[in-house]
């Protein structure tokens, strides 16, 4: 039985040091959101300028939603743009509401990704690095991708330096001889070490609000923060109040839907012998429906950010080359998504592969529109941010890797103008790497680099 709770002693003046507050209680510090009406602190000012941002300002994020096996390239296009009014194709449909806040980014590629002779592992764990992959099966070798570059020399601002979060578990089998750790990971610590990808958002909610080293919560520690949560409501202005209530809101739902996926029987895909478990049920398990688990990691991301535990994220929505069973979706009948993308042009096929697209750009426009809707000193979290969707191979049932189909949404802190089309096509192979693009986010978060993967050169017209 736990212990009674005792009420957190609550230092006035130490409200008063950092925007960057602490609710603190029975062992627990609770990292809140940027607020306008707390004064920032020397030392998070130092970090926040190291992020690339200037004092006063909130932090610039990264997101990249991942989905696996491209799309068909008939349904991914955009026209129009540029002033005018975007139309995007039937891949795009759930962004049309939010047209004026991505950009379609056409012909970036990834010279590596291109040259490989392995048509998937060696195009996919390569995507945020431009790295060449090992075909070597004793040598696991990849590359150091820009968002783990980027927490090595920015991620101290943050209690997690960053996120990489997924769906399905990495996998160890072999794949034409090669190991399926390059198709489980879109995130690299370092050239042969992927980043530890998390899959149960019960964890990954631990990690968020623990103590930041994932260590579970036996009770909701909104209980053992409440006194701490009222004392500061009474210093701060009625808009940070308000963005305080949706705070505390948000964790409790959370919490509530952690709770309510675990206690989930069904499963997607393939179906084990045994229905039921033959072993005492543990705790904080992995939800066995994919839409909702889904759903909760983008809910993290959109907490993680509001709490200002990290900055850069990853979420691959499935594994490249995935067995996941996409019968969930109106009009798609129960064939594993590997083999509606590699369909040889099957009419039938075709139609379910473009509503498995058009369910993945929804989970996109999803994250879009919950950090559109937060407010953070007259603007949104995803005006803060930069976020990419999008996939590793352009023509799926080809293998196509001469471009990725990229969507970026968010506007960086003022870096980007959105609403636009960029092609960069016609722009030469020099003028059009995706590493480009990676250089660019990473000089507007703090670290600039004079190369990165395969260039030197900043993506010009961004």
């Amino acid at each position: 039985m736990n212990s009674p709770l005792k009420r957190p002693t609550v230092n006035p003046d130490a409200l008063r040091k950092s925007r960057r507050q602490f609710l603190r209680g029975a062992g627990v510090a609770l990292a809140l959101p940027w607020m306008e009406s707390l004064p920032l602190m020397a030392a998070e000012e130092k970090a926040a300028k190291a992020a690339g941002r200037a004092a006063g300002k909130p932090p610039t994020r990264f997101a990249l939603v991942y989905f696996s096996n491209g799309v068909e390239p008939e349904h991914w296009w955009a026209k129009g743009g540029n002033g005018g009014a975007m139309q995007l194709g039937p891949v795009l449909a759930p962004l049309n509401p939010f047209r004026e806040d991505i950009t379609f980014l056409r012909g970036l590629y990834n010279e590596q990704a291109v040259q490989s002779t392995s048509p998937h592992l060696g195009r996919m764990a390569n995507m945020l690095s431009g790295a060449r992959i090992s075909l070597d099966p004793a040598d696991i070798r990849a590359g150091a991708t820009f968002d783990q570059v980027l927490a090595q020399h920015t991620g101290a601002a943050t209690a997690v330096p960053s996120l990489a979060l997924g769906i399905e578990p990495n996998e160890l089998r072999l794949e034409d001889g090669l190991s399926m750790i390059y198709a489980s990971c879109v995130s690299w610590s370092s050239a042969t070490k992927p980043a530890t990808k998390e899959i149960y958002p019960a964890r990954t909610f631990d990690l968020l609000v623990g103590d930041g080293t994932g260590r579970a919560l036996d009770r909701s520690i909104l209980d053992s923060v409440l006194a701490d949560a009222n004392s500061l409501s009474g210093r701060i202005g009625a808009g940070d109040r308000a963005k305080l209530d949706e705070y505390l809101e948000s964790i409790r739902g959370i919490e509530k839907r952690i709770e309510h996926a675990n206690r989930q029987e069904r499963i997607e895909g393939w179906r084990p012998t045994l229905s039921q478990p033959n072993m005492p049920r543990p705790k904080d398990e992995l939800p066995q429906d994919v839409p909702a688990h889904m759903r909760l990691m983008l809910d993290l991301i959109v907490l993680a950010f509001q709490m200002d535990k990290t900055r850069l994220v990853t979420l691959m929505l499935n594994n490249d080359l995935s067995q996941m069973n996409f019968k969930f979706v109106e009009g798609v009948k129960g064939a594993l998504h590997l083999d509606l993308t590699h369909n040889g042009r099957v009419p039938a096929a075709e139609a379910m592969y473009l509503k498995t697209n058009q369910f993945h750009m929804a989970q996109f426009a999803y994250l879009i529109e919950r950090l559109k809707q937060i407010d953070e000193g007259g603007q949104s979290i995803l005006d803060s941010s930069f976020l990419l969707g999008g996939s590793n191979l352009h023509d799926g049932d080809q293998h196509g890797a001469e471009q990725m189909p990229l969507v970026l949404a968010g506007r960086g802190n003022g870096a980007l103008r959105q609403g636009r089309i960029l092609n960069y096509l016609d722009k030469g192979d020099d003028n059009r790497r995706a590493c480009s693009l990676y250089l660019s986010i990473m000089d507007n978060m703090g670290l600039k680099l004079d190369r990165f993967g395969d260039t030197s050169r900043r993506l010009v017209d961004l």
